[in-house]
């Protein structure tokens, strides 16, 4: 596929333009239900942390302000996620819910090593 590799740059960075909006996403559902609730009622602490941190990471590397440490955060936070929350179901990620959850934390681990690419607000 060498025809994309002079395109890698914005490739990589539409990349973290989606997924920081598609992690914002999660965010807001957990802290104002939009664009659906998550749950009903209440918040537990736990997951009022988890949509802080998604909303300001999902933010931050959408923007590709700071997006290496956002990116460092969120993939630290849904390696958290997965062996509090998914992990005690099952063995198996398929099964268990937590196969978003180790996606995300590959990928921004991955954002994090490889910068933001193109279409950023700064480099770090």
């Amino acid at each position: 596929m060498e025809f994309l590799s002079k395109y890698s740059s914005q490739i990589l960075g539409v990349t973290r333009i989606v997924s920081g909006l598609i992690f914002l996403e999660h965010g807001l559902m957990k802290l104002v239900g939009f664009p659906a609730a998550m749950g009903n009622g209440s918040v537990p602490p736990l997951m009022l942390a988890a949509g802080i941190i998604e909303v300001i990471g999902g933010a931050l590397i959408t923007a590709g302000f700071f997006s290496r440490y956002a990116a460092f955060v969120c993939s630290g936070q849904m390696a958290f996620a997965y062996f509090i929350g998914h992990f005690p179901r099952g063995f198996y990620p398929a099964l268990n819910g937590g196969d978003a959850a180790i996606l995300y934390c590959f990928l921004f681990l991955y954002l994090a090593s490889a910068g933001p690419g193109a279409f950023a607000v700064n480099q770090k």
